[in-house]
């Protein structure tokens, strides 16, 4: 069996590798044979993400037309690659990208440090902000002040509280997405809610397209329920979600399902605008793949033209019979990440299957934190809460992009409109070697390859919105003394200590 999940085409391939630039060569220094350059250029585009791992790459003689050298070159550009680990070939299955044996590969998803273990160390390894007080104190005395009734009995509620159901529904409806309570499930935060979505339709060894890069801890989820991951790559920078290349991979892999962050991709920040959202439903719907919508930051919003209804329409929008998406929504990001609540949007015989399923998961949701969130939805307590976590977030984004821009120019990165996460490219250096050299210098931040299947990306960084002011300036030269850690190979002159920092 051919052991790659998707493929490029050799006209594809020659824009990527076109569109690379060349650096200048230095004085003295000679240009590498054609060969060399083109096994690292391929070698880059797989690091980098825009090819992806377990990619099928066209013939020789086909890429050699494309690109208009001689088979020849590309046959020792392969031959080179595969030497490198880069590359896996079978007779009569052809070649296909890989990472090499040894090299650092997403084993387990982003963990926040424990709270008493903050001090010296910035840690970049959680999106997460603290919570809008007073919003979360209030919210917790409102439920406390609606919990007897709800006391008097089992306090097991598989689908949820009704009054929150109905509350999430109307919330739809009122945004032009008419939604009955029958169409909600209330569960343990947003991953949980994929959780069983996975268990349902995608057993194991099933195929799930995901978006490449993707978040680390839902790709850590879908390994550990057996899923075969088919990874589509991102376009450059925010713009996003190349439609082509999602219509070919359900066409050609034909998942059973696939999972998208439209609304301010994490870790891009990528908005998908509505001719790209109501393309995925088209080719989802035409492949018979159930589209799984992660909203988690569809409020996160920061910048005031998006805001007072101008996002683009929810993906679900899109699929008024309600056959192809289903929705994930989740009050941890726009709210507090403690408050592990979260919902899912679907056909109410879905909605029925995954309740169902629930007996031998978790049983339910906690009833106190549902009424919290109940409380801030019914009484406006919520949209002035979003909207002190969307003031935060916008000043702790400008002031670690200035922080980037002052202390590592050459770093690159495109400025997201919301979301919480900013996506580095890390100056040409490996981010897994940054990231470990991070925890010599004070800082935890996650590196690229998390976010890829099987290792892609390792020249990026993902750094959250979650300090601002002096720590988002700490933690750039933090990152500074770390970078230069790996360009030195570890034997330059030691970091300063770290200063305790309590953000």
């Amino acid at each position: 069996m051919a052991q790659w999940t998707s493929a490029v085409g050799a006209a594809q391939l020659a824009r990527l590798l076109n569109s690379q630039q060349e650096r200048p060569a230095g004085p003295g220094s000679r240009r590498p044979p054609a060969y060399r350059a083109l096994a690292d250029g391929i070698r880059l585009l797989v690091l980098e993400g825009r090819v992806p791992v377990a990619a099928r790459l066209p013939a020789e003689r086909e890429l050699a037309l494309s690109l208009s050298v001689s088979r020849t070159t590309v046959a020792a550009a392969y031959e080179a690659l595969r030497g490198e680990g880069f590359l896996e070939s079978r007779r009569g299955a052809g070649s296909w990208t890989a990472v090499p044996a040894g090299n650092p590969v997403p084993a387990r998803g982003l963990e926040p440090l424990p709270p008493e273990a903050l001090g010296s160390m910035i840690d970049l390894g959680c999106a997460s902000l603290p919570a809008p007080e007073p919003w979360l104190t209030r919210a917790v005395q409102g439920a406390l002040e609606e919990l007897p009734p709800y006391a008097h009995t089992h306090g097991d509620y598989p689908a949820g509280l009704p009054a929150l159901r109905a509350m999430i529904a109307e919330r739809y409806t009122a945004r032009g997405i008419p939604t009955m309570p029958e169409q909600i499930m209330v569960t343990t935060g947003a991953m949980g809610a994929i959780d069983a979505i996975c268990h349902l339709f995608a057993g194991r060894g099933e195929r799930i397209a995901v978006e490449s890069p993707s978040y680390a801890n839902i790709l850590q989820l879908m390994r550990e329920a057996g899923a075969r991951l088919v990874p589509v790559a991102m376009a450059e920078g925010l713009a996003g979600w190349d439609m082509d290349r999602w219509r070919q991979v359900l066409r050609e892999a034909a998942p059973r399902l696939a999972y998208v962050v439209a609304d301010f991709h994490n870790p891009t920040g990528a908005l998908a605008d509505e001719d790209q959202r109501r393309r995925l439903v088209d080719a989802a719907r035409a492949a018979g793949t159930v589209l799984v919508a992660d909203e988690t930051m569809s409020e996160l919003w920061l910048e005031e033209e998006l805001g007072d209804g101008r996002m683009p329409r929810r993906v679900c929008a899109f699929d008024p019979a309600g056959s192809t998406v289903i929705t994930v929504g989740s009050a941890s990001k726009a709210f507090w990440a403690g408050m592990r609540i979260g919902w899912v949007r679907a056909a109410p015989d879905i909605v029925r299957s995954l309740v169902a399923a629930r007996a031998y998961a978790d049983l339910g949701t906690p009833v106190l934190e549902q009424l919290a969130v109940n409380w801030l939805f019914s009484t406006g307590g919520w949209e002035q809460a979003v909207a002190l976590r969307r003031a935060q977030a916008r000043e702790n984004r400008d002031a670690l992009v200035a922080a980037l821009r002052h202390v590592l120019p050459d770093w690159e990165f495109s400025v997201p409109q919301g979301g919480l996460t900013l996506w580095v490219r890390a100056g040409g250096l490996s981010g897994s070697r940054i990231a470990e050299a991070g925890e010599r210098t004070g800082v935890r931040v996650p590196s690229g390859p998390r976010f890829g299947v099987d290792g892609a990306f390792e020249g990026y960084l993902r750094l959250p919105f979650t300090v601002g002011g002096a720590v988002a300036e700490e933690a750039a030269v933090r990152l500074a003394a770390a970078a230069r850690l790996v360009e030195t190979g570890g034997t330059g002159a030691a970091a300063e200590s770290p200063r305790t920092f309590v953000a």
